[in-house]
């Protein structure tokens, strides 16, 4: 008899622009993160994609604040926690902000895994508006630096473009282990020129790209009121799937999420009944061939 398929949730509780302004169950504050990954270990998440505010709710890079984040969600749950390296939505901000979190002052309060975004594209927030600059020469040196800490780069790719880097460029240069741990980000096109729009044919031409000789740990977002359908997609595509009050705030039309455990909740009901299991952090590392931290 053939064994039911893992899948990975990860759950992205917070981002850099929704805040409690848009939804005030969404966490801000470490205690309220911790918290919120617990409750999201206990639905099922096997990852929790981290971001961080500062006092005043407004997003941060500020590496003391994720080691206060990481040293607590260790110390209630075995989850596996994935920092963001995408800089902080403030004026002025550059893609070297964003892996100020590599330079902790203590090591062992590091991720094992963190984001490494790869796409060029600019971003309009309200007034402000941003040009990352995650050129290639940049990406091999963060994904070496990763590596050399023990950190295994989720790759998040915007666009086709980006995943044919991935793999004629960042990966040639040795600097990302296998498997590969890919994410295609789906319908950040409304406030990121570069960025594509999900729709079923979108996500086909983006898995087609991937390589067939070789393993691809690969997940769906997609943000809004695609989420639900985009990922359950991914799903049924043979993909990972990505919840969260980051990508979307809503749980159903027109009605908030009550918390992100909501959105864990529900997606884990929707992979057991399509016959499939919902991995552990446990399985997920094994899967993804994490390195244990030191």
């Amino acid at each position: 008899m053939a064994s039911r398929r893992k899948v990975i949730i990860t759950v992205a509780q917070t981002g850099n622009f929704q805040g409690k302004a848009a939804n005030p169950n969404l966490p801000e504050q470490p205690d309220e993160i911790i918290t919120s990954a617990y409750d999201c270990y206990n639905a099922g998440a096997s990852i929790v994609h981290v971001h961080a505010r500062d006092k005043a709710g407004n997003s941060s890079n500020d590496p003391d604040i994720f080691a206060e984040i990481n040293t607590g969600i260790r110390a209630k749950c075995p989850i596996i926690i994935q920092n963001s390296t995408a800089p902080a939505t403030k004026p002025g901000s550059e893609a070297d902000d964003g892996v100020a979190l590599l330079d902790m002052k203590d090591k062992s309060c590091l991720p094992e895994m963190c984001s490494l975004d790869t796409s060029l594209i600019t971003t309009v927030w309200g007034d402000l508006s941003f040009i990352y600059r995650w050129e290639r020469p940049w990406l091999v040196k963060q994904a070496k630096k990763m590596m050399d800490l023990g950190i295994k780069p989720e790759i998040e790719v915007f666009n086709p473009s980006s995943v044919e880097d991935v793999f004629n460029f960042l990966v040639p240069a040795g600097v990302i282990e296998d498997p590969v741990s890919l994410t295609f980000v789906m319908g950040m096109n409304k406030v990121s020129q570069g960025a594509i729009s999900f729709s079923q044919p979108n996500l086909d031409f983006m898995i087609s790209l991937l390589p067939k000789d070789r393993f691809v740990d690969w997940s769906t977002m997609a943000i809004g009121a695609n989420q639900l359908h985009g990922v359950t997609y991914g799903l049924l595509k043979g993909g990972n799937v990505r919840v969260g009050m980051e990508d979307n705030i809503y749980y159903s039309y027109g009605q908030l999420a009550k918390s992100n455990a909501q959105l864990v909740e529900r997606m884990a009901r929707i992979i057991r009944e399509l016959e499939m299991d919902v991995a552990t952090p446990d399985e997920a590392r094994e899967i993804l061939k994490l390195k244990p931290r030191k």
